[in-house]
């Protein structure tokens, strides 16, 4: 995020509250299963932090000077920024492409976000839908960073207008009421229903943080100008009162932002805006106690540990994430999303605070002091200097050529779509050739052997011995409805079951299920098979189940497809499918579960939707279920049967004697 400014006069706990909230984030991402579920509103502190400090310093410039010089404004934002993310573009681009696979996925794209300060817009045009969560996409922390350049594009030439507001609290109230409204449009998207990832990401919709930090700035104006001639002229403005109130407000301000971290998030206006507003509004309490004229509780929130990761928060920001996906692609072949070791995350950390140090020392504060043009001279004289000198400067162009050009290598091989996606599009594919099933007068089980239609018309049989009799199932008798693993594994269906009927897709669930049968039933197409697979994309709706069941009725037989998946629910989900079929008699289970297990290979890189291979075990699956299923319903006629047998037996005993 935001790197600190080169100010003379730094403002007292800014460094602090960087810390935190780049604590927070990295915790978050590092550690999913840690007790900071809400880590991500370290984003919003850093947002309302860099709201503040921005408007401030081109406040105090204006002040001085009359005017806001927006070249040298620019260079020194581009100064700060642009080092370390080149850096950690090239580094880690030129990694994936080593690592290969779905880390690559849309890298291109990425990539050309962070260069144009769009990430966020182009991450939201990318469709970040349903395979957004199981894609790791390299660079995905970059869409903050879009938010922040945006603003130091825009805002200094935006500042002028708010100026002809003739007082500070006007413009302070015009700011606020900006941030409103746009806590108020990402409450309305997502309230709508609208693809969460709009809401958040969408410079529109979360912009409000950094409208909070500009408001603050205009409401402290004055203070913190008092404040400034008060000590030039030697005066104190120190008192126990104002140390006791802001340490107390501004403690209360920092206790307050890290329980909001704790709260696990919802997909609903609560957690977006409500717990991201609250958590901006909490830093600029926090702030204006650490600012406040006389105030201790900056000072002590800078400690030096504290102050030292303030100082590398925004080289720490931009490593941990990719460093995360890489180590997580190279070692378990998936993405953050599908689980986090501890270990890993141990790794990731320990290699971000390295990166980050190394970027700060060598390669963030040369730019910083000497400019682009200035290092560029630098190098130019050590390639002329003495040998050792030349020796590191040639090492240091070789490995600018060479990032570069693993960075090309990297764009040229990325995939457009993540090796689950493309699973998925195969069955969608497979599934646009299937012809749409005929209508079914009537579905009734097979018949038993020693039944009419199975001796064939006009055959008497004089009471045989009843005998077990399953038959073959064929493809044509089997409905099967699920989601985007059965769509996936729709191409195996069909080899290994011919004539199957499949109904499936993206990001179905149980609560699906109870339509989809009742559409079926009503026109005649639900077969005597019914196989449902609507396990991985949460828990079961047990009302849902039981409606499932009665709609497939007594006359045919349901079978449950259990789930494979890196998710937390995936163990409760095949939990209530083995309970649902022991305690409903005819219902049986596809062990997909315990099928591909030991076989990640066959699944793609998100560990959950199987490729070709994959996709035949799948079926495989399917048809054992289906096969015991058979076994079962021709073992109960077998009894029926038998019973019967023994009745009439023993009645024609006794007649003969």
């Amino acid at each position: 995020m935001t790197p600190p400014h080169p100010s003379p006069a730094r403002f007292a706990g800014l460094d602090g509250m960087r810390a935190l909230a780049v604590a927070l984030v990295v915790v978050f991402h590092l550690f999913p299963g840690s007790w900071v579920r809400g880590g991500f509103l370290g984003v919003d502190v850093f947002f309302v932090i860099s709201g503040f400090l921005i408007t401030t310093l081109l406040l105090r410039e204006h002040g001085t000077t009359g005017r806001i010089a927006l070249g040298a404004f620019w260079q020194r934002r581009a100064r700060r920024l642009l080092p370390a993310l080149a850096i950690v573009v090239t580094v880690c681009a030129t990694a994936a492409w080593l690592i290969g696979g779905d880390v690559l996925v849309r890298l291109g794209d990425q990539v050309l976000g962070a260069a144009t300060f769009s990430y966020n817009w182009v991450s939201i045009a990318g469709g970040g839908g349903y395979f957004a969560a199981a894609t790791p996409e390299l660079f995905r922390n970059f869409w903050s960073l879009a938010v922040e350049e945006q603003f130091y594009v825009v805002w200094p030439l935006v500042l002028p207008l708010f100026l002809l507001v003739p007082r500070a609290w006007g413009r302070a109230a015009a700011a606020g009421m900006l941030a409103l409204a746009s806590a108020a449009w990402m409450g309305a998207l997502v309230s709508s229903g609208t693809d969460l990832t709009r809401a958040y990401f969408g410079t529109d919709t979360h912009a409000f943080g950094i409208l909070i930090g500009i408001a603050l700035a205009f409401g402290l104006q004055g203070v913190l100008g008092h404040a400034t001639m008060a000590r030039a002229a030697g005066e104190g403005v120190a008192s126990g009162r104002v140390r006791t109130v802001t340490g107390i407000i501004g403690t209360s301000a920092l206790v307050g932002i890290g329980a909001l971290a704790l709260l696990p998030p919802t997909d609903t206006a609560i957690s977006f805006p409500g717990v991201v507003l609250a958590a901006s509004v909490l830093t600029a309490v926090a702030i204006t106690a650490g600012v406040w004229p006389g105030s201790a509780f900056g000072r002590a929130i800078d400690a030096q540990p504290l102050r030292w990761v303030g100082d590398r928060s925004y080289g720490i920001y931009l490593w941990h994430w990719p460093l995360l996906v890489l180590l997580v692609a190279g070692i378990r072949q998936t993405g953050p999303d599908a689980g986090v070791p501890t270990e890993i995350g141990w790794l990731a950390l320990g290699l971000t605070v390295i990166a980050a140090e190394l970027s700060y020392r060598f390669v963030e504060t040369p730019v910083r002091r000497y400019g682009f043009r200035g290092s560029a001279a630098r190098v130019y004289r050590r390639l002329l200097g003495t040998p050792g000198a030349r020796v590191r400067a040639i090492g240091g162009v070789a490995a600018v050529v060479v990032l570069l050009g693993g960075t090309s290598a990297a764009i040229a091989a990325a995939p457009d779509v993540s090796s689950g996606q493309a699973a998925v599009q195969s069955g969608l594919e497979a599934l646009a050739e299937q012809p749409s099933p005929p209508a079914r007068a009537a579905d009734a089980e097979p018949p038993a052997e020693g039944s009419e239609s199975a001796a064939g018309p006009g055959v008497e049989v004089e009471n045989p011995r009843p005998m077990p009799s399953p038959t073959p199932v064929s493809g044509d008798e089997i409905t099967a409805v699920g989601d985007s693993v059965m769509l996936a594994s729709t191409p195996g269906l069909f080899e290994k079951l011919p004539g199957i009927s499949v109904d499936a897709a993206v990001s179905r669930s149980s609560w699906a299920g109870p339509g989809i049968l009742q559409s079926l039933a009503d026109s005649g197409q639900l077969r005597p098979y019914v196989v449902l697979a609507l396990g991985t994309n949460g828990p079961l709706d047990a009302g849902a189940m039981e409606q499932m069941a009665a709609i497939t009725g007594p006359d045919r037989h349901l079978i449950l497809v259990n789930a494979f998946a890196p998710r937390d629910w995936i163990p409760g989900v095949n939990a209530d499918i083995a309970a649902f079929a022991a305690s409903h008699p005819g219902v049986a289970v596809a062990d997909w579960a315990g099928t591909i297990a030991g076989h990640e290979d066959l699944l793609a890189g998100d560990q959950i939707h199987p490729g070709d291979a994959g996709g035949r075990l799948f079926a495989d699956a399917v048809a054992d279920a289906v096969e015991r299923a058979e076994l079962d319903r021709a073992l109960r006629a077998y009894e029926v049967e038998m019973r019967a047998f023994r009745r009439l037996h023993h009645s024609e005993v006794r007649v003969a004697e």
